[in-house]
């Protein structure tokens, strides 16, 4: 059985493939760096444990690695690995000038007091600090991680090295963060469907969110605010459903103070029940592998919008492709996050300070001139988005590794 990493290198193999340049596959197939450490850590109960930890650089052929730091029960190498790798892709969908990285922790970080995490946090600061820097390696949040983490990371490495806001992203305001970071992921995936829509001449679609956490809600909110008509989401104990659309700003309240979205006004459902709904857009926005070959032959959205990493498997990927529905990859279309991230490092770069509606404005030209870029190339291969997706990016790394004299 193919691992996660051989899985994803197979979508850029693919790629390769359509544009005859299979042979420089071995150039970009696995990772420039890849770090793995122990941190031992003594907790509030005065045992002591050792935690496994990583990060990997995949490519700086465009730039500093960038990609976010997880902590997760699962993490491990395979998985850092795998998500450096799509990174590098992801980065040049949207034309920003990084390459991929990925770090993590295996823990989980509920289990643990917010003094054990601050401290864990600060001993994997200590050791990244030798491998990171505004012009190597700039790390951000992902699972489980958040502002507050970047923050220690920051003061940190601010101690070993000098005081630098920009080697890190997701920061909180007080410490160089940018506002509009928080929503980024959710906002460059609105600007990316607002312009398929318009393409597949959509006028009212009805649509299904899967996952109500940071990407899910804040995407929510702004396709209800740009009336839209979400008839169904979710989290991780089940959904919601109401055929005439929910009342959203109601459901965000009641998820806060319920802590789930099943409390809300509207049908109960489970999140299998939601992916195979009668809808126009099916988002997922929560965990990968959700739409398998067990279940594409049930999806009946005539789009899918990737807002999860890896949400759709391969087996799924081709049932789809032979049903004619359209996915829009994860590589573009949760590709706002990075981008925020990027127009934090400029700030702390420039040591200005942007506002909200610069922010919207610049993310708005960046996702839909990638979507456009995207487009463009599935209109000249007649192959799916993906394919196309990955077709770009894999030019523009090429492209650069040629100019830079590396191959």
């Amino acid at each position: 059985m193919a691992s996660i990493y051989e899985l994803a290198q197979e979508k850029v193999r693919n790629a390769l493939r359509i544009i005859e340049k299979e042979e420089y596959f071995k150039y970009i197939a696995e990772p420039e760096q890849a770090t793995e450490f122990t941190i031992p850590v003594r907790l509030d109960n005065g045992e002591v444990e050792v935690f496994k930890a990583y990060r990997v650089k995949h490519s700086t052929a465009r730039g500093p690695a960038k990609g976010g730091i997880r902590y997760h029960p699962l993490v491990n190498m395979d998985e850092v690995k795998t998500l450096a790798f799509l990174m590098t892709w992801k980065n040049a969908v949207v034309n920003i000038p990084y390459g991929g990285g990925k770090g993590g922790i295996t823990l989980d970080p509920k289990k643990y007091s917010e003094r054990e995490i601050e401290i864990i946090t600060r001993a994997y600061a200590r050791r990244l600090a030798r491998i990171i820097g505004p012009d190597i390696d700039i790390p951000a949040p992902d699972v489980y991680t958040n502002p507050q983490i970047m923050a220690w990371i920051l003061d940190e490495y601010s101690f070993i090295k000098q005081w630098e806001p920009a080697v890190i992203t997701g920061k909180p305001l007080e410490l160089g963060g940018i506002a509009g970071r928080e929503e980024s992921t959710a906002r460059g995936a609105f600007f990316v469907l607002r312009e398929l829509l318009k393409d597949q001449n959509i006028a009212k679609p009805r649509i299904a969110i899967q996952g109500f956490g940071n990407a899910g809600m804040n995407l929510a909110r702004i396709l209800a605010e740009s009336g839209y008509n979400i008839v169904a989401v979710s989290d991780s104990r089940g959904g919601i459903y109401n055929e005439k659309g929910l009342d959203i700003e109601k459901v965000i309240d009641i998820k806060k103070e319920k802590k789930t979205v099943q409390e809300a006004e509207g049908e109960k459902i489970s999140n299998k029940e939601l992916l195979e709904l009668d809808v126009d857009i099916l988002i997922p926005a929560a965990l990968d592998n959700q739409i398998t070959k067990s279940n594409a032959d049930k999806v009946k959205a005539s789009v899918i919008l990737e807002v999860a990493n890896n949400p759709v498997t391969p087996e799924a990927d081709k049932i789809l492709e032979e049903r004619n529905i359209l996915v829009v990859p994860d590589i573009l279309a949760n590709a706002g996050g990075v981008t925020g991230s990027y127009f934090e490092w400029i700030q702390n770069r420039e040591g200005s300070i942007w506002s909200y509606e610069r922010f919207v404005n610049e993310l708005e030209r960046v996702m839909t001139t990638a979507y456009r870029d995207v487009r463009a190339v599935r209109n000249k291969y007649n192959t799916t988005m993906r394919n196309s997706a990955f077709i770009l990016a894999v030019t523009r790394v090429l492209g650069a590794m040629r100019q830079r004299g590396w191959i």
